[in-house]
């Protein structure tokens, strides 16, 4: 890419989750000169699970090249990408030319169906980590992951960290921690629960069960889209 100042581009879907980019958004719109959009398939607004709409998002097949591509993840929402082949081609174009292929969350294995997680180590979601080994990837249960110009981050609020991890690669540390601080991000959490490995064991089995009706589903559309990249 050339010498001007870094294009950002959230490849959204309906149903993202919206903390996932919006927490990232936060930190890199403070990027000194970065340009930062939001785009999908169609364009037009999204409405982001919980039922938030962002309206003037930009279609994917408009903007012809950016130095950082970024995958939010999204609660059900995140399988419907998976599948969607205008989705993943036009995230495989803008790919192929970034600097840098990211992720938050489930936004993880959207890059894996669009099979661009192959032989990376890469960090997702806690409860959908080894939902990335039919893609070619390695789980790693870390905020952030870097593997060459692949970064992902893990669920949801790991997008801060995420970002700032991304603010230090193109400007420095220095003005990393200067955005760190300007959004007070200092995290004081009233509850150790943040974790599998941290939270009551009574918590964990709530979450869990929570999350079982959708891991089949999730389980066969993951299991379609790494077929699908072996065709």
């Amino acid at each position: 890419m050339s010498d001007r100042e870094p294009v950002i581009v959230f490849a959204l879907f309906p149903g993202v989750t919206q903390l996932d980019f919006t927490g990232p958004h936060q930190v890199l719109s403070a990027l000194p000169g970065a340009e930062v959009m939001l785009a999908s398939s169609a364009g037009g607004t999204i409405e982001a699970g919980g039922g938030m709409n962002f309206a003037g998002v930009r279609r994917l097949a408009d903007i012809k090249e950016c130095d950082i591509v970024c995958v939010p993840g999204g609660r059900g929402a995140t399988d419907n990408a998976m599948l969607d082949p205008v989705f993943l081609a036009e995230l495989r174009r803008l790919a192929a030319g970034a600097r840098y292929v990211t992720s938050v969350c489930t936004g993880a294995l959207v890059l894996g169906a669009a099979g661009l997680l192959r032989g990376k180590r890469a960090a997702t979601h806690w409860a959908w980590r080894e939902l990335l080994v039919p893609f070619g990837a390695t789980p790693v249960a870390e905020r952030v992951v870097r593997d060459g110009n692949v970064i992902t981050g893990g669920g949801v609020t790991a997008g801060i960290d995420f970002a700032l991890a991304v603010v230090a690669e193109f400007a420095g540390a220095e003005t990393a921690q200067a955005i760190q601080l300007q959004i007070e991000y200092a995290p004081a959490p009233p509850f150790d629960a943040g974790s599998p490995e941290t939270a009551p064991p009574a918590i964990l089995a709530r979450v869990r069960e929570r999350n079982a009706a959708m891991a089949v589903d999730r389980q066969r559309q993951v299991a379609e889209a790494a077929a699908r990249l072996g065709a």
